[in-house]
């Protein structure tokens, strides 16, 4: 290799006769003691004692300082030898799994020596193992993990003694050599030459405990990988899921677009900003709630079809289904209607997780979901009523009285929380989407499409085509997708009345300003609870939005999908951050 120099070895082969060392554990690789061809692992929790190197399992902060100040001392010990431990480049002429695919039909013991089966690989050592005058050095790859098999006998001078003190678990190598299966069915690279790429400066996690620390996982998401390799597993299946979606929505016509991360007025939703300041333009910023509004502001310019995946970003409460930053797609097609969107909903989730799973029917967290369509349509009324046995319809319009029925019917097992969300709800709208969330919204765990929202929750949506009979009368034309009790996608037909849209926003500043007037009364300046915390952000209307209507837009169709929550069911992840690659997180201590 060019500017690199690497180990050379000799040609002769030398069977090892004893058991002499096992050395360097600390990964999560499943090789703990072989047989002295390399072949098939015997399973035993014994640890052994390393004569030529301390062991780099330890995770303590002063046996890490100890193993790191040991390894520097390698880095300069490679550098005297004239052998550079960062190097430039490594030319690879295969990957692990194209090394176990091309010779998956080796025989056991069978060799091939000649110099079209010579084979250049580089990866991590995850493990390795000293017997006599032979060693096994594990690598990985993003593809997967081959064995090195090294002999002393090949190699120059004192490098075997090198190989076995310089040499690390942690350590990225590029080896080359010849194709080998032992006699116990291991393919391996017979080893010709090889040189440290990277010198490892810290230990991997302990090979038998591994990374299990869920905190530190989050934090040090890059040792998660090394340590867990499933896990960067669930990061190749985002892509292919974000993937999908787009080859879905595109082949439909849909035009991807970008939108601005940092607004003059964080609208779309109702939700927590986060605020910034521009120094040179001398104002406040917001860090987006929602795509929604410039999205619609493209269908007024004349676009009939748009898309935007992208960073959606909301200063509050963090859990297993809600990060502060997350990923959406949002996509707007003119001339349709919310139906429309039930249709690309199910299409989008389908390819995604036949691209995943190969099929329709997969688990999440031990429940069986069912995802062949057509999925379940029904209207909340008709949930509600079916759950609790309570018509929201036969409930009149004296708001204390509903709360009274409500109570009285379901108050039993009721949390002190869900009871104050109850009594606190300011409108029958309110309540009914209250009495949803606590008693039918766990129970969705196959695909359900809930219909026809009430007006007080849904600003940006259509009336319901419908709503002159009284059965409809306050709903619009809104659905949510749940799946596995968690809310999945959320769609309108979309609000194009320009008027009633501009008196809905600003109905909706005017009950947040009240909720902030009262947090303001409640609080002596210096102490706030979380209640009032949530009303003292301010919201403010987007009239730059409201004057784009003014100029026109057509009657359209909107969506908005939750990537990571999609990523969670198809890869059967309990929380939300076990999808996201860097997931914000409290400060450690």
């Amino acid at each position: 290799m060019e500017g690199l120099k690497v180990w050379r070895l000799s040609s002769s082969i030398s069977r090892p006769s004893s058991f002499r060392q096992l050395f360097g554990l600390g990964s999560s690789s499943c090789l703990i003691l072989r047989c002295s061809d390399g072949g098939a692992a015997t399973t035993s929790n014994t640890r052994l004692p390393s004569r030529n190197l301390r062991s780099s399992t330890s995770t303590s902060t002063s046996d890490r300082e100890a193993v790191r100040a040991i390894r520097l001392k390698k880095v300069e010990q490679l550098r005297s030898k004239g052998l550079e431990p960062y190097a430039y480049k490594w030319d690879r002429s295969h990957s692990a799994r194209e090394l176990q695919e091309i010779y998956e039909n080796l025989n056991n013991g069978e060799e091939l020596d000649s110099e079209s089966h010579h084979v250049s690989i580089a990866g991590r050592i995850v493990a390795r193992r000293a017997f006599g005058k032979l060693a096994f050095l594990t690598l990985r790859d993003q593809t997967g993990t081959i064995q090195l098999y090294c002999e002393k006998e090949r190699l120059l001078n004192d490098q075997f003694e090198h190989l076995k003190t310089l040499v690390d678990i942690g350590d990225i190598l590029g080896a080359s050599g010849s194709i080998k299966r032992t006699e116990k069915g291991e393919l391996s690279v017979k080893v010709d030459s090889f040189a440290v790429l990277t010198k490892s400066l810290l230990p991997l996690p302990d090979k038998f405990h591994g990374l299990t620390d869920i905190d530190k996982r989050y934090r040090q998401r890059y040792v998660d990988m090394i340590a867990n390799p499933e896990v960067a597993d669930i990061f190749r299946k985002r892509a292919k899921i974000v993937r999908e979606i787009r080859k879905t929505v595109e082949s439909q016509g849909f035009v991807e677009v970008e939108t601005p991360v940092l607004q003059g007025a964080a609208g779309g939703a109702e939700a927590r900003p986060f605020l910034t300041y521009h120094n040179s333009l001398g104002r406040d910023l917001y860090l987006r709630i929602a795509t929604e509004l410039h999205l619609k502001r493209m269908l007024v310019g004349g676009f009939e079809k748009v898309y935007e995946i992208g960073r959606i970003f909301r200063n509050e409460g963090i859990s297993t289904r809600h990060n502060p930053e997350f990923t959406t797609i949002e996509m707007y097609e003119a001339y349709s209607d919310y139906q429309t969107m039930m249709n690309i909903a199910e299409e989008i989730v389908t390819r995604c997780a036949l691209a995943v799973h190969g099929k329709l029917t997969i688990d999440y967290q031990g429940v069986e979901i069912h995802l062949e369509r057509p999925w379940r349509r029904e209207t909340m009324h008709n949930l509600v009523e079916e759950v609790t046995g309570i018509d929201f319809t036969e409930l009149g319009n004296d708001l204390k009285v509903a709360k009274d029925v409500i109570l009285k019917a379901l108050g039993v097992g009721l949390d002190i929380k869900d009871k104050f969300s109850i009594e606190s709800c300011p409108s029958l709208g309110h309540l009914l989407n209250e009495v949803f969330e606590i008693f039918v919204e766990p129970k969705l765990l196959q695909p359900t499409f809930v219909l026809d929202y009430p007006m007080e929750i849904s600003p940006l949506a259509k009336p319901h085509r419908s709503s002159l009979e009284n059965r409809h009368a306050g709903l619009t034309e809104r659905f949510e997708l749940f799946i596995c009790g968690r809310e999945l996608a959320n769609a309108f037909s979309e609000l194009t009345d320009p008027l009633d849209q501009r008196a809905r926003l600003e109905e909706q500043v005017r009950q947040h300003n009240k909720k902030r007037a009262e947090a303001v009364s409640v609080t002596d300046g210096t102490e706030k609870n979380n209640k009032n915390e949530e009303s003292m952000y301010e919201v403010t209307l987007d009239d730059d939005f409201l004057t784009a209507l003014e100029y026109g837009m057509p009657p359209a169709s909107g969506m908005g999908l939750g990537i990571d929550r999609l990523v969670m069911l198809l890869t059967d992840s309990a929380s939300i951050r076990d999808v996201i690659a860097f997931p914000v997180l409290r400060i450690s201590h």
